[in-house]
């Protein structure tokens, strides 16, 4: 971030780079609670399923990644050991279903782990709205993708 841009800036910068750093430990839980249950869910129908699950975990890999980016340029660095990523995280890993074929189970660890990611999106969207525009231009774009993520589980119920 520049010096003019942090000029501009109207946030705790500090404080904004610890927010992000939860949301970007909570992506990398997310990541390896889906992509694990995309490589080891069975049961009928276990490709849709898988597949679903393989799409959400690439998602939140690139949500980490590009939350990753945006605390370099505020000045930070993201949490670097895998070990702390619950420690560091909003919420606490969302586990995986004993039964791999309980597609029950797995629609509500995705839904309430994207219900958790759109409650962190929408706290800084509301923090950085007028104050950090590039923040807020990525919150945002990250939270419209955790709806439709929710969405798309909330729609396997059905």
């Amino acid at each position: 971030m520049g010096k003019k841009s942090r000029e501009i800036a109207e946030i705790d910068l500090k404080g904004l780079i610890k927010d992000l750093d939860k949301a970007y430990c909570d992506e990398w839980l997310a990541f390896y609670a889906y992509w694990y249950m995309a490589q080891t869910v069975a049961g009928k129908g276990y490709e849709d399923m898988s597949e679903f699950l393989n799409k959400i975990a690439k998602d939140e890999l690139e949500h980490a990644t590009e939350v990753a980016e945006r605390i370099v340029e505020l000045g930070g660095l993201p949490t670097n050991k895998p070990a702390d990523f619950e420690k560091n995280a909003n919420a606490p890993y969302p586990g995986v279903t004993k039964k791999l074929s309980d597609y029950d189970a797995i629609i509500k660890i995705v839904t309430e782990a994207e219900a958790g990611a759109i409650e962190v999106y929408n706290k800084i969207a509301k923090k950085t709205l007028g104050k950090d525009h590039d923040t807020y231009q990525l919150v945002t774009h990250i939270l419209g993708e955790e709806i439709t993520h929710e969405e798309m589980f909330e729609n396997l119920k059905e």
